[in-house]
């Protein structure tokens, strides 16, 4: 950690005026204000972007920093003026090194929205026994990828803790319903994954890979299971199509299984899907979602189709009116089952579009309580929201963010 009595910042939001850092940063003035307890900055390389920005928020008295992506002096000379940097800079893969190197330097604590599994194993590979040594903490995937998903589960093993005396052997996480739009940024950093995917055949291998950012040591002999096809859910009598997020989010949570000391399992199993219906209907949709998915990966991995779906798709800095993230929401279902057989249905509801509005309050709130709630002595490394975070995070979630975690049922 920075020294505090050097550090004029809580908090920097790096990237304030790309799409998703306008929003967090709307949150944190509309939340926080900016002469009360939280001392905050917003940073980027335009300083005529970010003073646009502050007139239209009529944030007068918000400070200011520039700093480009690629500029590592001033980068680290950010990172000495506070004790949290979050990150809006993606694809991560392309812009997000710098910063995390210099975060691990200076020993500043870091979060960001990345869903971008092949970059974070990167990272974890270079730097985290210099974050270690730092007492920096790095914690990807605040947004709609991980943290619904990582503290969904974390909540449902409180609950089977406290109700059976033991945790879920095997969760599953279902898509109810989700009201929202992809961003540009996420289409780019799909994009960008397939592309490098298509040309490292290493890569493709590790993508595969269910364990693939946890600790070497953390393996589990059982065959995780992994949506392909539509396929039927015989818990709620639902059709079933694979989520585009369970790449990412899957990982996160094994990473957290790991990293709380297998707190959920040693052969601990976890899959998500989306339920698209009964019936014929839902089969159909089912069967039409996974080949959309396909198709778009396949399209995206390929030259000579890459440029066609380039072309057609959101591009990054856009995404839906204030109006239509206020209108989003989700209703996410987890099923836990003990190694008895007892079983607990638990849900996770957002009161936001879940790529933006409920993505930026999320991930100002992982952010703060980074900032304010995370005991100093918790030492450096890369962590993941659930297990450095916690019931810390849950709370601020609950309190500030518009999320709930509720118990359906259990029996």
């Amino acid at each position: 950690m920075t020294d505090s009595a050097n550090e004029t910042y809580d908090l920097v939001v790096f990237g304030a005026t790309s799409f998703v850092g306008q929003i967090l940063t709307r949150y944190l003035f509309e939340t926080y204000g900016t002469d009360k307890d939280v001392r905050w900055a917003i940073a980027g390389r335009s300083d005529k972007k970010l003073q646009t920005l502050k007139n239209e928020l009529g944030a007068k008295d918000l400070p200011v920093i520039l700093a480009d992506a690629s500029d590592e002096p001033a980068l680290q000379a950010m990172c000495e003026q506070t004790r949290v940097v979050i990150s809006t800079v993606g694809p991560y893969a392309l812009y997000g090194e710098p910063l995390i190197q210099a975060c691990v330097r200076v020993g500043t604590d870091y979060c960001d929205l990345t869903g971008e599994v092949q970059w974070i194993r990167r990272m974890i590979q270079r730097y985290e026994e210099e974050a270690k040594s730092s007492g920096a903490r790095i914690v990807h995937c605040c947004g709609f990828d991980s943290i619904p998903s990582d503290m969904g589960v974390w909540f449902l093993q409180q609950q089977a803790e406290q109700t059976f005396g033991i945790t879920c052997q095997d969760v599953r996480m279902r898509v109810k319903v989700a009201k929202g739009e992809f961003s540009g940024g996420t289409v780019a950093s799909m994009i960008n994954v397939a592309k490098e995917a298509s040309a490292d055949p290493a890569l493709r291998k590790e993508l595969a890979n269910p364990f693939s950012i946890c600790p070497p040591e953390h393996r589990s002999k059982t065959r995780q299971p992994s949506l392909k096809s539509a396929e039927h859910d015989r818990t709620f009598d639902v059709w079933l199509a694979p989520f585009v997020m369970g790449a990412i989010n899957t990982r996160v949570v094994h990473r957290s299984n790991a990293l709380q000391q297998a707190r959920y399992g040693q052969e601990f199993t976890y899959d998500e899907a989306m339920m698209t219906g009964r019936g014929v209907k839902g089969r159909l949709a089912a069967t039409a979602i996974t080949g959309a998915l396909g198709a778009f990966f396949v399209a995206s991995a390929i030259k000579p189709t890459r440029w066609l779906v380039e072309k057609f798709v959101p591009q990054p800095g856009e995404g839906p009116s204030p109006e239509a993230q206020k209108s989003g929401f989700y209703d996410l279902r987890f099923v836990g089952r003990t190694g008895d057989g007892k079983t607990i249905i638990t849900k996770v509801t957002g009161d936001q579009d879940p790529g933006y509005g409920s993505t930026g309050k999320m991930l100002g709130e992982a952010g703060l309580c980074l900032a304010f709630d995370i005991p100093k002595d918790v030492p450096g490394g890369f962590w993941t929201p659930a297990s450095l975070l916690d019931g810390s995070l849950l709370d601020r979630l609950t309190s500030k963010a518009g999320l709930t975690f509720e118990v359906v049922e259990t029996r």
